[in-house]
């Protein structure tokens, strides 16, 4: 089983830097010029002289930073979007691209509680970490991976998941009921092989490729993460600095 060995090794090659200070967001924002912007180009570079790509959700945004150990490098960047307490029904960007797409049955009572429900988004993984078959176009990289050879520069799946797994432990510190994120339906299937499991709210839409919402509570959460998942959490949550769970950028 793989994920006993992705939750023991995880703290031995990454480390989950929360993007608490100016600077620390800066790098997150270049991280995404980089992903976005030069590699994807999902981004017009032009609208981002100073190489720092942001948009208007940042300001009620908290980031995370995933750092390689051995190399110092940053190796991805995930932000929670949280809901705006001033306008509660103030929307989430997944909701510029599913309009007309979301299931009304599943979406009601999770739209209820908008004063709790965020949205994981802007996540990014520098080419450098997906050099593999298939990654090349994905802002993430991929899961389907074996496990790593020691040394290995780029230790397979703990970036996804450890992007994830970060920004789970920002939402459930920040008091959040649920989240939100927009993912290939495969990326779904292969989060639920280690307990995070993600519900399908709405179609598949063409957005930088097949792309759903999905949406998973802090119920699901806890009652499904794996044991050795479950630590890595708890121990992300020992982390989070105060300042991440009051106020905005």
């Amino acid at each position: 089983m793989i994920t006993p060995v992705i939750a023991s090794e995880f703290s031995k090659y990454f480390k989950v830097i929360f993007a608490d200070s100016p600077e620390l967001k800066e790098e997150v924002y270049r991280i995404r010029y980089e992903v976005y912007c030069r590699e994807l180009r999902y981004e017009d570079a032009d609208e981002f002289a100073d190489g720092l790509e942001k948009d208007a959700y940042d300001t009620r945004s908290r980031h995370c930073l995933l750092q390689h150990r051995s190399s110092g490098v940053y190796a991805g960047c995930i932000r929670l979007v949280l809901p705006d307490l001033d306008n509660p029904n103030a929307g989430l960007p997944f909701e510029q691209t599913c309009t007309g797409e979301l299931h009304p049955e599943v979406v009601k009572p999770i739209f209820a509680s908008r004063h709790l429900l965020g949205e994981y988004s802007r996540l990014a993984v520098p080419e450098r970490f997906r050099r593999r078959k298939g990654e090349k176009n994905n802002p993430l990289g991929s899961l389907e991976m074996p496990v790593p050879k020691p040394n290995e520069l780029r230790q397979f799946m703990h970036i996804p998941l450890g992007l994830y797994l970060a920004g789970a432990a920002v939402a459930v510190s920040s008091g959040l009921d649920g989240v939100i994120a927009m993912m290939e339906p495969r990326l779904a299937r292969h989060l639920k092989r280690f307990g995070m499991v993600y519900q399908q709210i709405g179609n598949v839409v063409d957005h930088r490729g097949p792309r759903a919402p999905f949406y998973c509570n802090r119920a699901t959460l806890f009652k499904y993460l794996d044991p050795g998942m479950r630590k890595l959490l708890d121990d992300l949550l020992g982390e989070v600095p105060t300042p991440l769970l009051t106020g905005t950028d």
